[in-house]
C-alpha cells in the first residue's frame, strides 16, 4: 500500500469521526471479553484435547465469568442505579451493554453445560469415572451416604428459616445454596411450641465450603455423588416433624469491586481491611443462577428477596457450579491429560556455579513455563545465602500461598541483608492473601511498603545490589508475570535478568520512586508508568509512521493481553494508514477494528488460547532498521498507562532480541491450531491449516531451549 498522506487520521478528524460514528472505529469493551471467553469455551468443546484438559476449560470459562459478573456487569448496573448517563467507546448505554451481554452470553451457556452432560460426563463415566445421581444409588449405596451424612456433614449444617423474627438471610458472594419451602406436619403434636408451627416457611441451606461437593461413595476413587443432592435427600433430619417442598440448588454472584477513598485514609492496610469485610456483607446483588427445574414459587421469592429481576436470572440445567468437578483432575488419570511439561534451565546457567557471574558476561532471557522458574527462585535465594550481597529489592503484586520467594526474603533479612519489598495490597481478589505476606514480612525485618497512593504498583521488577571489588553493582530481574511459581507453570511470561549499568540504575531510581515518592521524569533504559511508557510507545508507533511516509520499511509487532487505549488505536490507524504493516497478538479484549478499509486493512489481529494462558507482553519496532524490541508487565490499556507503575525494558543484547522477534513473536504469528484472527466487526475466526502443516506456538516453545 503506497503512503496516503491527504487521508490520514488525525487526533481532531478521530474524535470527529468518534462524535459521528463510535462503531466505525472502536469495538464495544464487555462483547470483546465475552468472546475472548468463547474462545475458552471453545477448548472445551475441542475434542482434539483430552478429556480432563476439556472439563478444566468449561470450569476456567464458569470462573471466568464470575469474575466479568463481580466487576464488569455490578459495575453497568451500578451506572444504571446511579443515573449515570456516559455512553461505552462505542456508543452503547449500560442498559444496552447489559441486554447485548445477556443475548450473547446465554447461548454460550447452553453450549457450555451441553458439552458436560452430552460429551464430558459420558466420556468419563466410559473411563469408570462417574457422577451418580442420588436418585440412581443402589440401596446399599444409599445407606452408606446416608451414614456419612450423618457423621460428617449434618453437624456443620445450619437451616435458616425465615419469617417474622428471621428475616431473609445474607447469601454470600458465589456460596451454594439449597432453597425449599417447609411446613408443619399435621400429624405431629408440636407441644408447648406449637405456635412456632403455624405457617409455612422459605428455608436456606448453606452448603458447607469445607466439605467436597463430590462425595466419593463408599471410598470409591472415581464414583461419586454430588454433595448437594446428598444434604437435599437427608433434609429430614435437618427439618424433622416438618413437611418440605422438593430442595433446589442456587447461587448468587455479588459486586466484587473495592472502592478505596486513599485520600481519606491514613492507613492503607487497615482501609483495605476494612474495605474487604463491608464488601463481604453489603455488596449488591447482580446474578442468581439456579437450576432449571426450580418452580416458579421459589423462583419468585428468591428474586424479591434478594433485590434482582427476570433478566437476572440464568437457569442451568445441570452442575450449578462446574469448578467443583475440577477436583476430577487430581485423579490420577494420565491419559486424560495433557502430557506433562519438561521444564528446562538456560544452557549459560546449567553448569554455572554461581549466576551473578553469568549476568557479568550475558543478559539471560526466560521464557516461562518452558524455562523452569527455579531460575528466579535460585537467583533470589541466591542473593539472600551470598555473603556479597547488601540488599534486595522486589514488587510482590501476586506472590501466591507458600511462596518460596517470601521464604528467600525472610532469609535475607535474617541474614543480616537489607530486603525492601513492594506489597500491592490493591491486587484484585489477592488483597487478603497480600496482607497476610506484607504483616509477615514486616515481623520479619522487611521494609514493606503497601503500593502508592492512588497508583496499583504492577510492574515485576526484582533488584539485587551486590559488593564486588569495592564498588556495588546492580543485577535485576524484570518480567512479564508475577513473582508466584504456582501460576508460572500455566501463564506463558518472558522475563530478563542482567547487569547491564543503565537498568541497573533505572531500577534503583524506580524503587526510590516507588518508596519515597521521588519523581524522575526521564529514564535511561526503562519505559516506566504513569510517567514516560505512554510517550514512549505513542513515539515509537509515530516513528514507524513517518518512516513509512518517507518511503523507509516500517513494521510493528505486538504481543499483549489487552488492547483499549483510545490514543494507542489512534496512533495504530495513522501508522495503518501509512502503510505500516501491524500485527497485534492480543488474547483478550481488544477494542481496536481490523481491516476496515480506508482505516485498518494493515492491521492484523490474532488472539491465541490454549494450554497455557498467553499473559507475556512484547513490543517489536523495526525503526528503520535499527530494531527496538521490549518486553515488560504493561498491556496498551487506559490503567496501565496512567493508574499503574509499570516497567518495560529493551532488549539490548542482539541474540535475545532476534531470539524474540524471529523465535517467539513469529512462531506466534505462524499459529494456525490455536490461533484465531479478528473481523472489523469483532468476531474470530479459525485459521484454517492444509493437512500436515499444522504449527501450534505453543508445542513448538516446548522444544525451544534459549
Amino acid at each position: 500500500m503506497k503512503p496516503t498522506a491527504q487521508k490520514e487520521i488525525t487526533a481532531e478528524t478521530i474524535k470527529e469521526i468518534t462524535s459521528a460514528s463510535n462503531s466505525r472505529l472502536l469495538l464495544n469493551r464487555e462483547l470483546s471479553w465475552l468472546e475472548f471467553n468463547r474462545r475458552v469455551l471453545g477448548e472445551a468443546l475441542e475434542e482434539r484435547n483430552p478429556l480432563l484438559e476439556r472439563l478444566k476449560f468449561l470450569a476456567i470459562f464458569s470462573t471466568n465469568l464470575d469474575e466479568f459478573f463481580m466487576i464488569r456487569v455490578a459495575g453497568l448496573k451500578e451506572q444504571i442505579a446511579e443515573g449515570v448517563s456516559k455512553t461505552s467507546i462505542d456508543g452503547m448505554t449500560a442498559t444496552e451493554q447489559l441486554a447485548e451481554i445477556s443475548e450473547k452470553l446465554r447461548p454460550m451457556l447452553d453450549q457450555q453445560i451441553k458439552c458436560l452432560n452430552e460429551e464430558i460426563l459420558p466420556q468419563l463415566a466410559a473411563e469408570k469415572i462417574e457422577i451418580v445421581s442420588h436418585k440412581d444409588l443402589k440401596k446399599e449405596e444409599i445407606k452408606w451416604c446416608e451414614e456419612y451424612f450423618l457423621k460428617n456433614i449434618f453437624p456443620v449444617l445450619t437451616p435458616q428459616a425465615v419469617d417474622k423474627s428471621h428475616p431473609f438471610p445474607y447469601i454470600s458472594n458465589l456460596s451454594l445454596n439449597l432453597g425449599l419451602f417447609a411446613e408443619p406436619n399435621k400429624a405431629v403434636h408440636h407441644g408447648k411450641l406449637k405456635y412456632l408451627f403455624k405457617e409455612r416457611r422459605f428455608v436456606r441451606v448453606k452448603l458447607p465450603a469445607n466439605v467436597p461437593r463430590l462425595i466419593p461413595i463408599d471410598g470409591s476413587e472415581t464414583r461419586f455423588t454430588r454433595l448437594g443432592e446428598l444434604i437435599a435427600a437427608n433434609i429430614r433430619y435437618l427439618l424433622p416433624n416438618m413437611e418440605t417442598s422438593e430442595c433446589f440448588l442456587f447461587r448468587l454472584t455479588r459486586d466484587a469491586d473495592i472502592e478505596l477513598r486513599e485520600d481519606e485514609s491514613g492507613d492503607l492496610l487497615r482501609t483495605i481491611e476494612r474495605e474487604l469485610h463491608h464488601q463481604k456483607r453489603f455488596s449488591f446483588p447482580v446474578r442468581l443462577e439456579i437450576e432449571d427445574a426450580m418452580p416458579q414459587e421459589i423462583v419468585e421469592y428468591l428474586t424479591g428477596a434478594v433485590g434482582l429481576s427476570e433478566q437476572d436470572i440464568f437457569r442451568v440445567k445441570g452442575f450449578l457450579n462446574i469448578p467443583d468437578l475440577m477436583s476430577l483432575y487430581s485423579l490420577n488419570r494420565p491419559q486424560l491429560k495433557d502430557a506433562p511439561m519438561s521444564y528446562t534451565i538456560p544452557k549459560a546457567l546449567q553448569k554455572a556455579p554461581n549466576i551473578f557471574d553469568v549476568l557479568k558476561k550475558r543478559d539471560i532471557l526466560v521464557h516461562h513455563p518452558y524455562t523452569s522458574y527455579s531460575t528466579i527462585t535460585d537467583f533470589i535465594d541466591d542473593a539472600a545465602d551470598d555473603e556479597n550481597v547488601r540488599a534486595i529489592k522486589i514488587c510482590l503484586y501476586r506472590a501466591g500461598k507458600n511462596s518460596p520467594i517470601v521464604k528467600s526474603l525472610v532469609k535475607a533479612s535474617r541474614n543480616g541483608k537489607q530486603v525492601a519489598a513492594l506489597v500491592e495490597l490493591k491486587a484484585r481478589f489477592d488483597e487478603e492473601n497480600n496482607i497476610e505476606w506484607a504483616r509477615h514480612l514486616e515481623n520479619e525485618g522487611v521494609h514493606v511498603i503497601y503500593g502508592m497512593r492512588g497508583l496499583k504498583t504492577h510492574s515485576k521488577v526484582a533488584l539485587v545490589v551486590r559488593h564486588e571489588a569495592d564498588e556495588l553493582r546492580r543485577y535485576v530481574h524484570i518480567a512479564t508475570g508475577n513473582y508466584n511459581p504456582t501460576t508460572s507453570k500455566i501463564y506463558t511470561d518472558i522475563g530478563l535478568l542482567t547487569a547491564d549499568p543503565e537498568i541497573g540504575a533505572d531500577a534503583s531510581d524506580l524503587f526510590n520512586f516507588l518508596t519515597g515518592y521521588s519523581y524522575k521524569p526521564e529514564y535511561r533504559s526503562l519505559l516506566v508508568a504513569p510517567i514516560n511508557l505512554r510517550d514512549g510507545m505513542l513515539e515509537m508507533i509515530d516513528c514507524e509512521t513517518k518512516n513509512k511516509m518517507g518511503g523507509k520499511d516500517a513494521r510493528i509487532i505486538v504481543k499483549i493481553n489487552s488492547l483499549t487505549d483510545d490514543r494507542i488505536i489512534q496512533a495504530l490507524y495513522r501508522a495503518s494508514q501509512a502503510g505500516v504493516k501491524i500485527d497485534l497478538i492480543v488474547r483478550g479484549i481488544c477494542v481496536i477494528r481490523p481491516q476496515i478499509e480506508g482505516l485498518s486493512e494493515n492491521i492484523r489481529v490474532v488472539s491465541i488460547v490454549g494450554r497455557f494462558l498467553e499473559h507475556s507482553r512484547i513490543f517489536y519496532f523495526y525503526n528503520g532498521g535499527k530494531e527496538e524490541i521490549y518486553i515488560g508487565s504493561a498491556d496498551w490499556m487506559h490503567r496501565n498507562l496512567d493508574r499503574r507503575v509499570e516497567a518495560i525494558v529493551p532488549i539490548k543484547q542482539k541474540k535475545l532480541a532476534k531470539f524474540l522477534k524471529e523465535e517467539i513473536l513469529d512462531s506466534y504469528l505462524r499459529d494456525n491450531v490455536n490461533a484465531q484472527t479478528l473481523d472489523g466487526d469483532g468476531n474470530y475466526h479459525k485459521i484454517k491449516a492444509a493437512p500436515g502443516e499444522e504449527f501450534s506456538s505453543q508445542a513448538y516453545f516446548s522444544g525451544l531451549d534459549i
